[in-house]
């Protein structure tokens, strides 16, 4: 059976970098929102942030860190230990079993370290290949793109690296995005698809890169309908 063709981008490599280089003058320091103190902490983190914001997650691991922050600390709390500080946030008693069980691994295979590579990082419970990317890209600088929903809904809406599924996005993007825009394509998408590109109503109007974006019809700045008509999106 012949397999279907991933769409093709609507951008040349240069286009791309005219993106990312407006992105980049919008957001030039741009991170992770989810709090950490190691990549023992970032792999909890993020595994927990699965279908929870970072702004919940936040809020429990704040205490949970402050008395767990190696994988012998997390073990020895337990799994009811860690449930009790992570009830608020979805899928917790699952969430907790992990922790306890990525924890456990990390210290019987890997001696305590949180392994570098994703073949490695996707062998610990509850770390899909979007984890590993971003674990790979925050606590170890490497240029993995972790295509979550935001990433996907921005790559598919400008026409950058459009696809039916993530790894057809995330291939989309690898062969796109400049290498010198490779570390932070990662945040600087997924900031924009969340503070600017939203799901619902894309905020055109403040866009830093409407001008590049296949998206149509763009949607007006609310504070102008009906006074000066709907306008192209502006460089905030």
């Amino acid at each position: 059976m012949v397999k279907a063709a991933h769409p093709k981008s609507k951008f040349t490599r240069a286009k791309a970098g005219e993106l990312f280089a407006a992105l980049a003058a919008d957001r030039p320091d741009p991170r992770t929102e989810l709090d950490f103190v190691n990549p023992f902490t970032l792999v909890v983190a993020v595994a927990l942030s699965a279908q929870a914001t970072d702004v919940g997650v936040n809020k429990a691991t704040k205490k949970l860190f402050a008395v767990a922050d190696t994988p012998e600390k997390m073990l020895a709390l337990g799994e009811e230990g860690v449930a009790s500080y992570i009830k608020t946030i979805g899928l917790w008693r699952n969430k907790a079993k992990n922790v306890i069980a990525l924890s456990r691994k990390i210290l019987e295979e890997f001696g305590g370290e949180v392994p570098r590579t994703r073949d490695e990082l996707t062998t610990l419970p509850g770390v899909g290949r979007k984890t590993a990317n971003v674990v790979m890209n925050e606590a170890f600088g490497e240029p993995t793109i972790a295509v979550d929903t935001h990433i996907f809904r921005v790559s598919n809406r400008t026409g950058i690296a459009p696809g039916k599924t993530p790894d057809h996005v995330e291939a989309g993007l690898e062969r796109i995005t400049p290498l010198e825009f490779k570390k932070g394509a990662h945040h600087w998408l997924i900031l924009h698809g969340r503070y600017v590109c939203k799901a619902r109503t894309p905020e055109c109007w403040q866009c830093a890169i409407s001008h590049l974006c296949a998206y149509k019809p763009k949607t007006p700045d609310p504070a102008t309908v009906g006074k000066l008509g709907p306008r192209r999106g502006s460089k905030r």
